[in-house]
C-alpha cells in the first residue's frame, strides 16, 4: 500500500486493540473508507475462517462502488489473497492459506431495509455511510454480529448534531467501548494540495463545516449563498439544451432552459406560474404549450421531471416531440450538488431568470426540525434546478461526480 497517516495507522492497528468498535468519520476524500476496507478484511481473514460478514452502505450499488470494487482492484488485496466477486449474488468470497470468508453485500436505504439482513449470522460488519442509514437497518445489521470475537466497523461523513448515530454512538463512543477518530482532508497523504485546495472550493454552508472541516453541524438560514458572480449576464451561442420542470397545479409550476457546455450549464430562461397566487389553475395541455414555448426551436435533448409528475409525464410522451427523463429526487444530496456546482462555477443563472434568483434569495432551511429539512415554500424553482444538477450536471464529468456521490 502507499504511504499512510499516522490516523489511517490507528485503523489498522484497531482489531489489535480491545475496542469493540471503530467510529470513523470527517471530511470526504480522507482515506477513511479505503484503508478500513483493507484492515477490515485483512482482520477477518487472520482471525477467522469459514464466516460470513456484513458489508453495508447506503445502497448495494454505492457499497459496490466505494468498498468492493476499490478493494479488488488494489495490487494489496490480489497479491495477498484469491478474490471472486459473484455480481449477481453480492458475494465477494477471499481466501488464503487455508482460510475462507464470505463478504456479503448490503444496502440500508430505507426503513424496509432491515428485513434484507435478517437471518444471517456475522462475525463482524463494516458499516460505510452509516449516516445515511436507518436505524432500524444498523440495529439489525449489529443483533447479526452474534459470532465470539466479533468487531463493528463504522464509517460517515458528518450530518446533524441531532441525529441518531451522532447522539448514540460518538457521543457515547466511551461507554460503547469504540475507538472514534475525526479525520481532516490532511489526513490523506495521497492528495496533493492542490487537490485538497479544489475540494475545499467546491462547499460551503454547512456542508463545508462537514465535508471538509469535518464537523457535525446543524444547517441554518439560507439553503444557498447566491453570490453575483453566480449571476450572468450572457447567454451561450451554443450548446446541449435540456429543460428541468417542477410540476404543480395549485402549487407553483417551474420550468427552466439550460445550456450545456462541456461541464457548464447555464440557465438561460424559465416559465413560472403559481396558480394559488394568480387565482388561475392551467390544466396540463396549457402547462405543454408553455413548455414548447420555452423550447422554441432549441434542440432539447430531454425534459427532466419529477417522477411524481405522472400526468404531465405521460402528456409529454404522447406528444412525441421530448424525450423524458425522471429525475433523481434525492433532497439533500441535490442541494449539495447543486451548491457545489454553484460555488466551483459550474452552474450559472441568467439575470433575467428573476424567479429562480427570487427564490435563491428566500429558500431556507428548517431550523426546527432537528434534521437536514428545507421549509417547504418558494421552491419550486429550487425543485427544477436541483433535478437538473442531480440528473443532468452530476454526469457530465467524472470527477466531480464522485464528489458529489
Amino acid at each position: 500500500m502507499k504511504l499512510i497517516s499516522p490516523k489511517q495507522q490507528k485503523i489498522l492497528a484497531f482489531p489489535y486493540s480491545g475496542y469493540d468498535a471503530l467510529i470513523c468519520d470527517g471530511a470526504i476524500r480522507s482515506g477513511k473508507t479505503r484503508i478500513m476496507s483493507v484492515a477490515f478484511i485483512d482482520w477477518a481473514m487472520r482471525e477467522f475462517s469459514g464466516k460470513r460478514f456484513g458489508i453495508c452502505g447506503k445502497t448495494i450499488d454505492s457499497a459496490v462502488k466505494n468498498i468492493i470494487l476499490p478493494y479488488i482492484s488494489m495490487s494489496y488485496s490480489r497479491k495477498k489473497y484469491r478474490l471472486k466477486w459473484r455480481r449477481s449474488d453480492k458475494l465477494l468470497e477471499v481466501s488464503c492459506k487455508g482460510a475462507r470468508n464470505s463478504f456479503e453485500v448490503f444496502g440500508g436505504r430505507d426503513e424496509s431495509s432491515f428485513t434484507l439482513i435478517q437471518g444471517r449470522t456475522f462475525a463482524g460488519v463494516m458499516l460505510d455511510e452509516v449516516a445515511l442509514m436507518p436505524q432500524s437497518f444498523v440495529q439489525q445489521a449489529l443483533a447479526r454480529c452474534s459470532e465470539e470475537g466479533a468487531k463493528l466497523w463504522f464509517s460517515c461523513n458528518p450530518d446533524s448534531p441531532s441525529h441518531w448515530f451522532y447522539r448514540e454512538w460518538i457521543v457515547k463512543h466511551e461507554e460503547k467501548n469504540a475507538l472514534y477518530l475525526s479525520f481532516a482532508l490532511e489526513d490523506n497523504p495521497s492528495l496533493s494540495k492542490k487537490t485538497v485546495e479544489r475540494y475545499k472550493s467546491i462547499y460551503s454552508g454547512a456542508f463545508y463545516d462537514r465535508y471538509i472541516l469535518g464537523k457535525w453541524t446543524v444547517a441554518e438560514g439560507l439553503v444557498y449563498d447566491l453570490k453575483p458572480e453566480y449571476i450572468t449576464d450572457e447567454i451561450p451561442v451554443c450548446g446541449e439544451y435540456y429543460i428541468s420542470c417542477d410540476y404543480g397545479t395549485m402549487n407553483p409550476f417551474s420550468l427552466g432552459l439550460w445550456c450545456v457546455r462541456g461541464d457548464e450549464a447555464v440557465r438561460i430562461s424559465e416559465y413560472y406560474h403559481d396558480g394559488r397566487s394568480s387565482g388561475v389553475q392551467l390544466t396540463d395541455e396549457e402547462y405543454y404549450s408553455q413548455l414548447e414555448r420555452l423550447a422554441a426551436d432549441y434542440p432539447i435533448r430531454s425534459v427532466v421531471i419529477d417522477p411524481s409528475a405522472a400526468s404531465f409525464i405521460a402528456l409529454i410522451k404522447s406528444k412525441g416531440r421530448f424525450k423524458v427523463r425522471k429525475a433523481n429526487n434525492d433532497v439533500i444530496a441535490g442541494i449539495r450538488r447543486t451548491a457545489g456546482f454553484l460555488k466551483s462555477g459550474r452552474l450559472k443563472i441568467y439575470r433575467g431568470c428573476s424567479n429562480a434568483i427570487r427564490e435563491f434569495g428566500l429558500y431556507r432551511w428548517d431550523e426546527k426540525s432537528g434534521s437536514d429539512r428545507v421549509i417547504k415554500e418558494n421552491d419550486h424553482a429550487m425543485d427544477d434546478i436541483r433535478y437538473f444538477c442531480s440528473t443532468v450536471l452530476t454526469n457530465k464529468k467524472q470527477e466531480y461526480h464522485s464528489i458529489f456521490e
